[in-house]
């Protein structure tokens, strides 16, 4: 569950019809049925109600719901007395989304403390770290992660957001690169490795590395952005218009940014009015 990732099948005691109960519920949490599986792990439940894989399944299964709170109260009794850093990590998770975040901390913080490490603990721990702002455990965590799970491309992809956080752009674009040799599609990475090169000057490998991302997300407004502020500072005036044109048919936040972009530049000053900008970018104020 953890990261995305499917569900192992577990060790089951209790006789072959929990097992091959426990096995259906897994399949359908791994083939997109939450319900289905809720509803295997729940009748488990009724007869072996202190099965932890049970709860396990059960929390999951919730968890894809969106109903994190309920999630939280099942992964706790799955936890109970156990050292399993999967039940560990998807607790941490469940208690993240269902907004507790110091609790969540200190469980994926005791998950990346088990051995044999687990790699999506340690995942979880360095992405909630940048959410907190704590840029230099995050780090810490995707490179222990990176050490076990080197073809984990997420956790490249994030040590380089982490290390561009800490202006570390160097070590950064070599996170990126070892994301793309694994990925070389990932959007993901070539926008970091863009913003890389951004934050280093380097401006015309910024742009053909925005454009690559643009190839795998054409209607991502952010690399839109990204790309037309790159050309606009290399003074390509026209491409960097039609950019930030695209931008701004995205979310608000960046037809904001465009915007202010081009009024900087000294290309608004004939924006008199809001609806005259909203003209040229092709959208609704």
């Amino acid at each position: 569950m953890a990261n995305g990732s499917e569900l192992r099948p577990a060790k089951i005691g209790g006789g072959d019809r929990v097992e091959q109960a426990l096995a259906q519920a897994m399949l359908a949490l791994n083939g997109g049925r939450p319900g289905e599986a809720e509803r295997i792990a729940a009748g488990v439940l009724k007869h072996a109600s202190r099965h932890h894989r049970a709860h396990y399944l059960l929390g999951c299964a919730m968890l894809m719901q969106g109903r994190s709170e309920e999630a939280v109260t099942q992964l706790e009794s799955a936890a109970r007395g156990r050292h399993d850093p999967e039940i560990e990590t998807t607790l941490g998770i469940a208690l993240r989304q269902a907004g507790q975040l110091t609790e969540a901390l200190a469980r994926l913080r005791r998950a990346t403390k088990r051995r044999p490490l687990y790699a999506p603990a340690c995942y979880e721990l360095g992405a909630l770290c940048i959410a907190m702002d704590n840029y230099d455990e995050a780090i810490d965590a995707f490179r222990s992660g990176l050490a076990i799970a080197p073809m984990m491309p997420e956790l490249s992809i994030e040590l380089g957001y982490a290390l561009l956080w800490r202006k570390r752009c160097a070590e950064a674009k070599a996170a990126f690169a070892r994301a793309l040799d694994i990925a070389p599609r990932s959007a993901n990475a070539l926008f970091g490795m863009g913003k890389a090169h951004r934050d280093s000057g380097e401006l015309a490998p910024a742009a053909d590395y925005f454009r690559r991302g643009l190839v795998v997300r054409p209607d991502d407004s952010s690399i839109w952005l990204a790309l037309g502020l790159a050309l606009q500072e290399l003074d390509q005036a026209g491409p960097a218009r039609d950019a930030l044109r695209r931008a701004a048919r995205g979310e608000r936040k960046h037809y904001d940014s465009a915007l202010n972009s081009l009024v900087a530049s000294g290309h608004g000053r004939f924006w008199l009015r809001p609806s005259a900008a909203a003209q040229f970018f092709q959208v609704e104020t």
